[in-house]
């Protein structure tokens, strides 16, 4: 399973995005069956920074479905088939 880390980059709004855009790219590209994503328990700004950028209609045609892990808050699990 392919995984993204967000805490080295979690300040600039723009990197963030583009990471973001750059791995779920590549996780569908490689056919990817389910990506984790981990903005990290915090604030949950960063959480809900991810999650708006998942519901873009744009993004949204990328993949089935996203779902914030029940046993982990802090990981987001996004699902392409």
């Amino acid at each position: 399973m392919m995984s993204l880390d967000l805490h080295p980059i979690f300040r600039n709004n723009r990197d963030i995005e583009l990471a973001l855009r750059q791995f779920l790219f590549r996780a569908n590209h490689a056919g990817e069956p389910v990506v984790e994503i981990i903005p990290g328990k915090g604030s949950g700004r960063l959480k809900a920074r991810v999650l708006a950028f998942l519901d873009q209609k744009h993004i949204r045609r990328l993949y089935v479905r996203r779902e914030v892990d029940s046993g982990n808050t802090g990981r987001i699990l996004v699902y392409f088939q």
